[in-house]
């Protein structure tokens, strides 16, 4: 007799196609034929189920790992509650171009079969409706031969640039029921994701010929480095015309320790010509920022010329405005940077091969970048000197001590760079040493299990500086390490605050004359402190602190990395700092 298979089947069998590694997810009823599928006609093998303890965590990881790796994952939310439950986390994946396919569950679509009451709250007639302005594209297939060609499109938007979120809902009856006729699957090879975008070539050439001819050139980037070999094409480019640039690091774009990397200086201030490669917000970084009126003003010279390149108005949707605000530019180029960069670097040849005469102008202005480089980079070291015995200790000489772990190891930071310490003390010399800056409160430790599940079996260690206020929000998130054995050190960044909000108090109070002493009130993590080695001991973890003195981090640390390489146990160190 024929072995029945059901409409869950064919979606484990769409997984396995698309080769999806890992599946996460809450447990929920309305996938529980897809969830039996996963266990028992997938195996668990591939994809592996990833069991969370909240939806919001479960996307998070997606998030993580897609930004590590370049693929997407697979997580799958129960019906409305669980939509809802991870309806932030898609936010961020939208806001960060981050290609996670979530899979949802609905219904019965026939009222007929559903239970009183608790199938209905939790059945919509369109459930994408409630994510819909942040997602790529969302689908809710309502037949068998609907699905394949559903996945395929789902698949295909989310990796096509500029990548995001997608959204699919499958119907529980479709998913219990069994299939009707065996269904074809779609041919990958034939639906793959489309090359990157060009750029158009003439706008091209007039930038390469902008650069070459400018003094004061400068380059700006946030979203380069989400295809790892452009980091490569922009070294070339940047080393060719002695381009400082500047590092946004929404993905790692540049080797913060090379010359040319003017991160943190100057070089706007003085910049004639600004070339913009996949920065989202591009009036941000060029004007200066009142915190307290919140007035902003132009920080480039007056008639400093601006050349865009990116695809950043290909995603602009009408509800949230993450688009930011519109900025002039003289020469805007749709195109990939993947694509487009490469072939500027080739244009720029030409440029600088046709004047001779600016070449002694590019090898002199190399050699200022680069005393100027070493000047910031001596700068910060004494500035991560100051207080360097003060308890609880600053968040530079943490940095520090951490550093003096890691530069012995093979390593990887997942998000947080503690205030920027990390940039500015570490050596980030390799793509995949951070897949870009910490986001907002309740979405780090996710994303860092994302980015440590990527790296799971590499032997590298991933290494997670975490909020207090961020963990206190998913502090289950532990366990989640824990039971999937996921290699993990978290060194906590622990003020014993919200501090960037107590921040916004203090300038409130100086504006209206109010008492600043009253600033700490419904914003600080004390009375009592948070145990967190307590926490994640509990979770099975490897655990030391409150350590506040900054001679006892490197040891305890030490102690922490033997635990994760001969027991393969996850290690949380926690680390009082001050706010800043």
């Amino acid at each position: 007799m024929p072995q029945v298979k059901y409409g869950s089947d064919l979606i484990v069998d769409l997984l396995k196609l698309y080769e999806i590694e890992y599946a996460s997810l809450n447990p929920g009823s309305t996938f529980r034929g897809l969830h039996d599928s996963l266990v028992n006609y997938g195996g668990n093998k591939k994809p592996e189920l990833i069991e969370c303890t909240h939806e919001e965590i479960a996307v998070a990881m997606a998030h993580g790992y897609a930004k590590a790796c370049g693929k997407p994952m697979v997580s799958i939310l129960h019906n409305v509650v669980g939509l809802l439950h991870g309806a932030m986390a898609i936010y961020y994946a939208w806001l960060d171009r981050a290609p996670v396919i979530i899979l949802g569950a609905t219904g019965p679509m026939d009222a007929s079969r559903r239970r009183p009451r608790i199938d209905w709250i939790h059945t919509a007639v369109l459930q994408g409706n409630a994510i819909r302005d942040y997602v790529k594209w969302d689908d809710q297939p309502f037949s068998a031969d609907a699905v394949p060609d559903s996945f395929a499109r789902a698949y295909r938007v989310a990796l096509t640039e500029p990548q995001g979120p997608v959204y699919v809902c499958y119907d529980v009856g479709f998913q219990e029921d069994p299939l009707p006729h065996e269904v074809p699957l779609p041919n990958p090879e034939r639906l793959a994701v489309p090359p990157p975008m060009q750029g158009d070539l003439d706008a091209l050439q007039r930038a390469a010929a902008m650069l070459a001819e400018a003094e004061h050139p400068v380059v700006l980037t946030e979203y380069l480095g989400r295809a790892p070999k452009t980091v490569a094409s922009l070294v070339e480019l940047a080393e060719l015309l002695a381009l400082p640039v500047v590092d946004l690091n929404g993905r790692f774009n540049f080797p913060n320790t090379h010359p040319l990397c003017l991160t943190g200086t100057d070089v706007l201030e003085r910049a004639d010509v600004i070339l913009a490669l996949d920065v989202k917000d591009l009036y941000g970084p060029l004007t200066r920022l009142d915190r307290s009126t919140r007035r902003t003003e132009y920080r480039i010279p007056k008639g400093s010329r601006i050349i865009d390149l990116g695809l950043r108005d290909l995603d602009i949707q009408g509800w949230s405005q993450e688009f930011m605000k519109l900025q002039e530019v003289d020469l805007p180029i749709l195109g990939d940077s993947a694509a487009a960069v490469p072939q500027l670097l080739a244009f720029c040849r030409e440029a600088l091969a046709r004047r001779p005469a600016r070449q002694e102008a590019v090898r002199q202005r190399f050699a200022a970048m680069k005393a100027l480089h070493e000047a910031t980079w001596q700068q910060w070291q004494e500035q991560a000197r100051r207080d360097w015995d003060a308890q609880p200790m600053t968040t530079a000489r943490l940095a520090s001590e951490v550093w003096g772990v890691l530069q012995k190891e093979d390593w990887v930071l997942t998000a947080n760079t503690l205030e920027d310490w990390c940039r500015r003390l570490w050596t980030f010399d390799r793509p995949y040493r951070h897949p870009g800056r910490s986001l907002g409160t309740a979405t780090q430790i996710g994303i860092a299990l994302g980015v440590a599940l990527a790296h799971r079996g590499t032997g590298r260690l991933v290494v997670d500086i975490q909020p207090d206020g961020d963990l206190l929000f998913d502090a289950s998130a532990l366990w989640i390490a824990t039971h999937h054995q996921i290699p993990l050190l978290v060194v906590m960044y622990n003020n014993r605050a919200y501090y960037n909000d107590w921040e916004h108090q203090i300038r409130i109070a100086k504006s209206r004359g109010t008492p600043e002493a009253n600033a700490y009130i419904g914003m600080e993590l004390d009375n009592p402190a948070p145990d967190f080695a307590g926490l994640a001991r509990a979770f099975g973890w490897y655990a030391e602190g409150p350590i506040l003195d900054g001679r006892e981090v490197r040891p305890a640390l030490e102690r922490a990395i033997k635990v994760i390489k001969t027991e393969g146990r996850p290690a949380l160190i926690d680390t009082v700092t001050q706010f800043r």
